[in-house]
């Protein structure tokens, strides 16, 4: 699972790297909220953790910039205890938690599995289409390149893959990909074919989702390719 860390203390940064890595996380670790931000906006992740004090830009800016851009990723926020209100705040924006400084690492772990637990199922078995290959065991999209996804790309790419060359309508995906996250918006899904657009462009495939904002998408091949 992929996981965005997002906090200034470079000390605890690197330490929360370290355990999650060791856990099988695939962990990105940024040190200010402009740097989180810019991560979002390029790739998708299955937990997000945010300190709310960081310099640039907030957690509880970047947490609102998530959710006001339909992003319904779980979000656990980092506080002190003096930050009351904040706490307060960050759950109103839309935070799912939060755990309070100085914490164990063993509760930060139980919170993060908490919050990655799979809220649909999906098929056990590889998927091929055409020149691409997905793994469900690793979650790995690969042609001539290979890449991670997170969960809920993996969910999406799946969708495509065993509905190759059918077009999808925005209200199908929300309901088969999203089922168990009403807030989910037809810019989720739209934000979300984008990020499996950049990904089919990493691994140099042939493949393409076609579709507009709002309407119908369809996994096929480019005109490189075969259908």
């Amino acid at each position: 699972m992929k996981l965005l860390i997002a906090e200034d203390t470079r000390d605890l940064n690197r330490a929360l790297s370290a355990v999650l890595s060791h856990e099988k996380y695939d962990v990105d670790s940024v040190y200010d909220g402009e740097e989180a931000s810019q991560h979002l906006k390029k790739d998708s992740y299955d937990c997000i953790i945010l300190d709310i004090m960081m310099p640039k830009k907030s957690g509880l800016d970047v947490l609102r910039e998530l959710r006001q851009n339909n992003i319904v990723t779980p979000v656990l926020l980092l506080t002190a205890k003096a930050e009351v209100d904040d706490r307060v705040n960050g759950l109103d924006a839309g935070a799912d938690d939060y755990l309070t400084k100085p914490f164990a690492m063993k509760e930060l772990l139980a919170r993060v599995r908490s919050l990655t637990r799979r809220m649909t199922e999906y098929s056990s078995r590889d998927l091929c289409y055409e020149d691409i290959l997905l793994k469900a065991e690793s979650f790995e999209l690969s042609a001539k390149n290979s890449v991670r996804l997170s969960i809920k790309e993996f969910e999406l790419m799946q969708t495509l893959i065993l509905n190759a060359g059918r077009d999808l309508e925005t209200k199908y995906l929300l309901e088969h990909v999203w089922s168990k996250e009403p807030e989910a918006q037809p810019d989720t899904v739209w934000l979300y074919i984008s990020y499996l657009r950049g990904k089919l462009r990493a691994v140099d495939s042939m493949a393409d989702i076609r579709g507009e904002r709002g309407g119908s998408y369809r996994l096929e091949m480019t005109d490189g390719g075969t259908l």
